[in-house]
Parts: structure tokens; C-alpha cells; sequence
């Protein structure tokens, strides 16, 4: 058995702020051209007041299951990554749980950062293999907005908020070939602190917001992601004119680049979404999905290829057939 992704669906906070208005309203000393040369993000969403985590991945959830014309008697678990959950506990996962009607399975959350929804994506397809699950919902759900210290101009301009989801259900392996045919998953913790949230519930200090070296990370981030890529197509015999999709982490307009560069890829052939969403954190490649299939642009049979790159630092790629 393996995972098909069968169902994708996404949700944005209603409230979109172009960058002239977050550098207004944040009084920033910042422009919209200053952003858009250095990351390729002209606006992003954030969560309005008493919006959660859970909120908008039940929104998301929904979605991808109407997708995939499923109900939650299809739903067996239910997977969260997320770096800015609800509450410590009970988890925003056991809470999408509860708010969708599910009364049956697991719900747990999963921490990675960036990287949350391929790690979340691989321990479903795990799982799946097992025989514990025949169908479970992967979501990404941040709310950046909340842990960014708006004095940071470097930082507090990259991130937004949102959710995304897939259905991941059970099918027999070589069954048209669909499915998720790998993932990678890799971190190495000596680089922690150059990606970071500063404090949190068990820390005896700092201020709870989101660190960064931004010119480290993106060293990092090239090399990191371009020898994932490597190894998933490798590990499936494939090589980069198979691939018909590159969709990654929404983190900055230069990395997307450089990684459709190294695939031989036109950007007409990469999804790009952080020009309206900003970065979302482990949303990004779900909300992705979302809007790529819905568009007609992923279709069945494609090739798709993920890869993301977070604090941790954590990295990894997948690669699945629609």
C-alpha cells in the first residue's frame, strides 16, 4: 500500500496587507520595492483576532475532503504540523478532530518548522504502509503573525498566515503508478539557532518571537534542498525531466529560483505563491497544492516534487505521483 493524495484544500485569513501597508502599520522603515527585490513577497494574509490554528485547518480539512469527495467516516488521523498551535495541549490536531466530527483515530501534532508538512507527509505514508490508516488528513496551519517581533524589519516582513491540508488515502502500490513514491527527511541541530523562535512554554527565558540569520539560512537553504532533490529522484530512478511540478517551501523568490535552476525548470513549471501569501511556514506547500490543482495546472498523472527547508534546522523533499 501506499499514500495517494486525494484531496488538497486550503484557507487564508481574510485580512490580505500589501507591504506598503504592513511598513505603515508597523511603522517600519521599509518599502514595497526594498521586499519584492530581495524576497519576491508583495503581500500576505494574517489571522484576525481570536482566529486560530485549528480554525483555519478545520477550514483547509474541509476543503480537501469536498476535494476528494470523502466525508470524516474516510478520516482515520488526523496530522498537524505547526509551529504556532492553539495551545501546548490538548493539540490543534485533536481539536481539527473534534471540530470536524471525527470521532475515531489519532490526532497528534508534529514540530519541524518549515519542514512540518513533509515530515507530516511522510509519518502519514508510514503509516498508511503499516495498515494503521487508510486515510488521514496532513495539515500545515501557522499564525506567524503572532510570534513576529515588528521591530525586526528582516524578519517581521517575510512571514503570513494560513492553512493547508491534503487528504492522504490508501492504495494498492503500481495502481496507475499514483501516490507518494518517497520522501526524505533529514536535520542536523548544530545549526539551531541561526532559524529560531526565542522562548516558549518550557523555556526559562526569551521573548517568544522568530529569530533569524537570514544570510546563514539562505546559504544553507540551496545546498541543503538541491542534495534532497538529488537523493529523492534518485532513490526512484528519475531523473529532472521527469518531473513536471517543483512545488517548495514559500520562503523567498531567489531559493525558488535557484532550485528551479538546478531541475532544468521554467518557472512556469514551478508554483509560486509567496508573491501573495509571504511565507506560511509548514502552509506553504499544502496551500500550494490547493491552488495548483484547482487551477488545472497539476493534473493526474504529474510528477510532483516538494522540498522545504526549516528551523532546526530540518529539511526534506517528497515526490508523488497525481
Amino acid at each position: 500500500m501506499r499514500g495517494v493524495i486525494a484531496g488538497t484544500g486550503g484557507y487564508l485569513p481574510a485580512r490580505s496587507v500589501s507591504n506598503d501597508a504592513l511598513a505603515a502599520e508597523k511603522n517600519l522603515e521599509t518599502s514595497d520595492s526594498w521586499i519584492v527585490e530581495r524576497t519576491g513577497i508583495r503581500q500576505r494574509h494574517f489571522a484576525a483576532p481570536g482566529e486560530t490554528a485549528s480554525a483555519m485547518g478545520i477550514a483547509a480539512c474541509r476543503d480537501a475532503l469536498a476535494q476528494a469527495g470523502a466525508t470524516v467516516d474516510d478520516v482515520d488521523g488526523v496530522i498537524v504540523a505547526t509551529a504556532t498551535p492553539d495551545s501546548a495541549f490538548p493539540s490543534t490536531a485533536a481539536r481539527i478532530q473534534g471540530g470536524l466530527g471525527v470521532t475515531r483515530g489519532f490526532a497528534f501534532d508534529l514540530a519541524a518548522a518549515c519542514t512540518g508538512f513533509i515530515y507530516a507527509l511522510s509519518v502519514a505514508d508510514a503509516m498508511i504502509r503499516a495498515g494503521q490508516a487508510r486515510g488521514v488528513l496532513v495539515v500545515g496551519a501557522e499564525i506567524y503573525s503572532r510570534i513576529l517581533d515588528w521591530s525586526d524589519r528582516g524578519t517581521c516582513v517575510l512571514f503570513g498566515d494560513g492553512a493547508g491540508a491534503v487528504l492522504l488515502r490508501a492504495a494498492q502500490a503500481g495502481e496507475g503508478d499514483r501516490g507518494l513514491l518517497s520522501t526524505h527527511l533529514h536535520a542536523d541541530g548544530r545549526h539551531g539557532d541561526i532559524l529560531q523562535v526565542d522562548g516558549g512554554a518550557g523555556s526559562t527565558g526569551g521573548t517568544g518571537v522568530v529569530r533569524m540569520a537570514g544570510r546563514e539560512v539562505f546559504k544553507h537553504a540551496v545546498t541543503k534542498l538541491a542534495s534532497a532533490v538529488d537523493e529523492a529522484l534518485a532513490a526512484n530512478g528519475l531523473g529532472y525531466d521527469d518531473v513536471a511540478w517543483l512545488v517548495p517551501h514559500q520562503a523567498n523568490i531567489r531559493i525558488i529560483e535557484a532550485m528551479g535552476r538546478k531541475l532544468h525548470l521554467p518557472l512556469d513549471r514551478v508554483v509560486v505563491t509567496v508573491d501573495r501569501h509571504a511565507n506560511t511556514s509548514a502552509a506553504s506547500i499544502p496551500l500550494a497544492l490547493a491552488e495548483a490543482t484547482r487551477d488545472g495546472r497539476i493534473k493526474q498523472g504529474d510528477l510532483v516534487l516538494m522540498e522545504a527547508i526549516g528551523g532546526g534546522l530540518t529539511w526534506g523533499a517528497a515526490l508523488a505521483r497525481f
